[in-house]
């Protein structure tokens, strides 16, 4: 938690209780009764219990992630959770008022009976102060996750337009439409099928701004077409591997991501290398995540970074997309091969 939230949370904590202990002397001079040391150690007392047991109850909050539930699922786990806060909190001035031999309304009584009272008069504090601490926050994870899907549709949009320009970019289209040409004469049943791949990149590319996700089955398909293309104009230097695992296929992935990394892999790697080489992709699940390796033949040279899907672009769109799990890492393995990997987690994903 930022240091600035922490300093207004315990802001809140001491005005809080501090305006409730107002109310009391107030409420209590308003019935022409005098307010008598009694009177302040309990309200010290309120005090010093209220604030311990509500700051342990924010930390169960926390630990187990009430925040992130939804209404209905919390519900229940707060009304747990204030009984069992009022609870202790009557058993912590119970034990204060015996530790410090304080003399009270309750002290006379025996300790079931002085545990009830207690509970029943924590309820009208606990319940206040509960319902403020959630919909508080409540409140402000909604606006964050406002703020995120506006910060996710501009990067989309910026990435997207970057890709779109990728794919229709002189060079592309020259180097399918020469190779195409090629095989009019030579192979037209080919030429026919080239023609429509590059068809199927250059629709995926218009319609990636409309989509948040596609399942992975209909972004491969398109890099297969894609490499299909590249295939005619590299012959036999590009090899083309797949380790595709059948139940990821319908797990969504950001569109235009996949065949970016693997134009990446092309561009940067491939047409460098005078042989040619391998591009290899691989899909798996890794414990609770999707994992995809793009790898090609070749050496990071840090090209990658002033593309369109940059290292920290790549990264951050993931995150805003899947949370804070998912990650993007690229390097070099076996002094010849780049690798570039995407995690994806599964256990959040619909």
């Amino acid at each position: 938690m930022p240091k600035n939230s922490t300093k207004y949370y315990w802001w809140c904590q001491f005005g809080g209780w501090g305006v409730l202990a107002l109310f009391w002397i107030l409420f209590t001079l308003t019935f022409d009764q005098k307010v008598t040391v009694v009177v302040f150690q309990r309200l010290a007392l309120m005090i010093f219990s209220g604030i311990l047991v509500t700051h342990l109850f924010r930390l169960v909050i926390q630990k187990f992630n009430w925040l992130l539930l939804s209404v209905e699922k919390v519900i229940p786990k707060l009304i747990i959770g204030i009984i069992c806060v009022c609870i202790v909190d009557g058993l912590v001035r119970i034990g204060t008022v015996n530790l410090l031999n304080i003399t009270t309304n309750q002290s006379k009584r025996d300790l079931l009976t002085r545990l009830i009272a207690y509970t029943l008069e924590n309820f009208l504090s606990i319940i206040p102060w509960t319902l403020i601490y959630y919909f508080y926050h409540y409140i402000e994870k909604s606006r964050k996750q406002q703020f995120d899907t506006l910060r996710l549709e501009a990067l989309v949009k910026e990435l997207e337009l970057k890709t779109i320009k990728a794919h229709i970019n002189p060079h592309f289209i020259f180097n399918a439409l020469n190779s195409i040409r090629a095989l009019i004469d030579e192979n037209p049943s080919r030429a026919r099928t080239a023609i429509t791949e590059l068809s199927n990149i250059l629709r995926s590319s218009m319609q990636a701004e409309k989509l948040e996700t596609v399942t992975f089955e209909k972004e491969l398909n398109i890099v297969k077409d894609y490499l299909a293309l590249e295939h005619i104009r590299f012959e036999d230097r590009l090899m083309i591997e797949y380790d595709i695992d059948e139940d990821t296929l319908n797990q969504p992935i950001p569109p235009m991501m996949l065949q970016t990394l693997v134009e990446n892999a092309i561009k940067h790697g491939i047409s460098k290398q005078v042989s040619g080489g391998i591009v290899k992709i691989t899909s798996d699940f890794k414990s609770t995540f999707h994992e995809l390796i793009i790898q090609n033949t070749g050496r990071l040279n840090g090209e990658i970074n002033g593309d369109g899907f940059g290292l920290a672009s790549t990264k951050n769109r993931l995150q805003l997309l899947f949370g804070e799990k998912a990650n993007f890492n690229i390097k070099e393995v076996n002094g010849n091969t780049v690798e570039a990997t995407v995690l994806i987690p599964v256990d959040i994903v619909k």
